[in-house]
């Protein structure tokens, strides 16, 4: 199916032609109809997906075919509500090439800025607004904004917002918009409190469910080094000699982190930027443009940071530390391998990271390859802990015996084997990692 097999308008089709979408993806193909007949979604997407658009088009649609029958004064009719200042500029910029061609205008407001400019921007008249929930709140209680005449609401990363703490501002937000409307919520993953959510802002909701975690998997290559922690940071830089990683994105647990990887890069001659939440705005978008402009071959992020990045092309992502909840190796995952496209991902795993790395197989239901370094003595590789993973996969009946067998539990004279890691002394003892 086509886009204009969707209905939508022609100033809408032109801007697609102009950005060379050439056909919808499958959750543009589901959620589009159901949002122009009126309805409420319910939907879970991986990113990478087309879901912006699947949002965006609608609401633009609706909203400027009204405006030629009622011809009403700018006022915000549709709100997005996202959970990082990146994410919101992106859906703002989204907005604005969507639409391009229509006489609606839009606006994105954040904190970490001075608002005196968006304030003005929003006294000179707004139909969508984009916002992060702070920054909304605070401008709310100033009486600079009002919300209510929204008909279009949307809740994007639902699942982050609860990460992030921003559920109750998420509740005192839509206790302000009045309760006839169209609301879209959209979520990676569907936890309960989630669901609960969608249960209370929701009216008779249509499920959306496209891009599966498999799906997503499927496209990536992955691979896993079993690296001792003090040389991680060597490791990285000998990974991007590699002159095949032309767009790396490298994830920290921690913001600390990311400001250290990214000092010992640059002491190795490797540009690099970082970014996190103690950045400046200013700081964080030059990282990103220059990122996206391909004049910044590696950055460095934080999970929450990353969340706005929406780059089609990343050829690596690399996971410098393995993340403590499994659902996040896809939401870093998905920052490949974006748009239909393939891409790598590659993961370090320290001592103290094999309980992590665990629970991420467990999650995909699949062992990831181990790797070892060719140029170098030393066996990163864990063969022992691969060859016990690997028997998840002898049985695809039953989740629970893939646990079983891939991950047994503690046995009378079982004793599990130590995984082989890099280390800064293997020059020096060549038998250490025998």
């Amino acid at each position: 199916m086509t886009f204009p097999e969707l209905k939508i308008i022609d100033p809408i089709l032109k801007a697609l032609v102009t950005k060379e979408y050439e056909e919808p993806t499958p959750i543009q193909l589901e959620a589009i109809p159901l949002l122009l007949e009126g309805n409420d979604i319910l939907g879970s997407a991986q990113t990478g997906t087309g879901k912006t658009a699947a949002f965006a088009i609608p609401i633009l649609q609706n909203l400027y075919l009204q405006k030629q029958i009622e011809k009403s004064p700018r006022i915000i009719k549709a709100l997005v509500l996202a959970p990082t200042r990146e994410l919101a500029l992106q859906i703002h910029d989204n907005f604005k090439e969507y639409g391009r061609n229509l006489d609606l205008r839009t606006a994105v407001i954040y904190g970490g800025v001075n608002q005196a400019r968006q304030v003005a921007q929003l006294n000179q008249g707004v139909d969508i607004l984009i916002a992060t929930p702070g920054r909304l709140l605070d401008l709310i209680q100033q009486k600079k904004l009002t919300l209510a005449n929204i008909a279009y609401f949307v809740l994007d990363e639902a699942d982050r917002m609860l990460d992030m703490g921003f559920i109750k501002d998420v509740h005192k937000i839509v206790a302000m918009i009045p309760t006839k409307r169209q609301t879209m919520l959209f979520s990676a993953t569907m936890p309960n409190a989630i669901l609960n959510l969608a249960n209370e802002i929701l009216n008779q909701p249509k499920r959306v469910q496209v891009a599966s975690e498999s799906a997503t998997i499927d496209k990536i290559e992955q691979a896993v080094y079993f690296v001792d922690v003090k040389r991680k940071t060597d490791f990285l830089i000998k990974l991007l000699k590699n002159p095949e990683m032309k767009s790396v994105l490298v994830f920290s647990r921690t913001k600390h982190g990311a400001n250290k990887i990214v000092k010992n890069l640059l002491l190795a001659g490797i540009q690099a930027l970082a970014i996190h939440g103690n950045k400046s705005q200013g700081a964080r978008q030059e990282a990103l443009f220059q990122f996206k402009a391909k004049k910044l071959r590696v950055l460095v992020a934080t999970d929450i940071a990353a969340r706005g990045i929406d780059i089609d092309e990343l050829s690596h992502v690399i996971n410098y530390d393995l993340p403590e909840v499994p659902e996040t190796y896809i939401h870093r995952m998905g920052r490949t391998g974006r748009a239909g496209l393939g891409g790598d991902a590659i993961s370090f795993c320290s001592h103290d990271e094999v309980k992590f790395l665990q629970d991420i197989e467990r999650h995909i239901k699949m062992v990831i390859p181990v790797k070892t370094d060719p140029t170098h003595s030393a066996n990163y590789g864990n063969s022992s802990i691969q060859t016990k993973a690997s028997a998840s996969l002898k049985s695809s009946e039953s989740t629970s015996y893939q646990k079983k067998i891939a991950y047994p539990g503690k046995k009378k004279n079982y004793k599990k084997p130590e995984p082989k890691f890099y280390s800064k002394y293997d020059n020096k003892n060549k038998n250490l990692n025998k």
